[in-house]
């Protein structure tokens, strides 16, 4: 297990911590939940900023648990920071289970991969380096399919339509027939190996753009892997059901397909429960020039905060 878990920039850092602020302003200990905890940046800067809060947060990984606990110990957070391994989806249910009368003045959810997870490269979520095709967050969890189970399994028409919904790759079904391929003769076990087919796979003149041809089927092969989409869906409107009435929820997402489901869900929830939930970001927030020169990797990113008024 690793405990040296590479700096994750807290994206839209100042945005998310002024939506708990307002919410600070009004109760003297409030209580707040980050869903995606990685390298802690948003749980430990805005617990310091709000002495009196109290957080509970969650992560998959045991990097980052290993990590997290580390930093909640060396910065004496340990009796308002309560750090629990387990994906978020799981949350709603050990909240009923265990602290069943606890409501929260904001959650946060920062959907975006951690930078650990690309340098770490033995991970697997990065074809810059060979590595084993695995791309589990619970890297722990032998009941998951890995990547490589993926590729190698699934049949050649589930696999183009996986890669062209989860990676909106146009280039899918070529990919997934060369995949198919592939494996007839060798199977498919290293980032790179899967790398140079999905490369050969795109036209000539289309190899060289400042996107990398893999990108994408990696993108999808990762959501499938750790089923993003499907435990955001059927979390958000859990998660806003353990808010105290005034509470936020935050969540950030990188990609169309997850800020999809978070604008349909917070529509969707907004409706259901007229004048009490309220869209506070009509447009989604995005990262200002300051940030986007300090991590260009924030560009991508989009905040959505839904209320629940008093």
């Amino acid at each position: 297990m690793d405990t040296n878990y590479s700096q994750h920039y807290s994206v839209l850092y100042k945005e998310c911590r002024d939506a708990f602020l307002g919410r600070a302003a009004e109760k003297e200990n409030p209580i707040f939940a980050d869903m995606t905890f990685g390298g802690g940046g948003h749980t430990l800067r805005i617990a310091k900023e709000i002495p009196g809060s109290t957080f509970y947060s969650v992560d998959q990984d045991p990097d980052a648990i290993a990590n997290g606990l580390k930093r909640i110990d060396d910065e004496k957070l340990n009796d308002r920071v309560n750090l629990l391994k387990m994906n978020f989806e799981e949350f709603p249910e050990w909240v009923s289970g265990n602290h069943s009368n606890l409501k929260f003045d904001g959650i946060l959810a920062d959907l975006g991969v951690s930078s650990h997870h690309f340098d770490k490269f033995e991970r697997g979520f990065s074809f810059r380096e060979d590595a084993p095709l695995d791309m589990r967050m619970d890297c722990d969890n032998q009941e998951l399919f890995t990547a490589a189970d993926i590729v190698n399994e699934m049949d050649e028409e589930d696999l183009a339509n996986l890669i062209y919904k989860y990676g909106e790759e146009q280039f899918s079904r070529r990919i997934s027939k060369n995949i198919c391929e592939q494996r007839k003769t060798k199977e498919i076990k290293t980032t790179k190996e899967l790398e140079e087919i999905i490369f050969l796979s795109y036209p000539k003149n289309l190899r060289h753009k400042k996107i990398h041809p893999a990108t994408k089927t990696f993108q999808a092969l990762r959501i499938a892997v750790n089923r993003e989409l499907e435990v955001l869906e059927n979390t958000i409107e859990k998660l806003y059901d353990m808010l105290d009435a005034g509470g936020v929820l935050a969540i950030i997402s990188f990609h169309s397909l997850e800020d999809r489901i978070v604008k349909h869900k917070f529509k969707e929830i907004s409706q259901t429960h007229k004048n009490i939930a309220k869209i506070i970001t009509k447009k989604p927030i995005y990262p200002g020039a300051e940030e986007l020169a300090e991590n260009p990797r924030s560009r991508s990113a989009k905040l959505r905060i839904l209320a629940k008024l008093d």
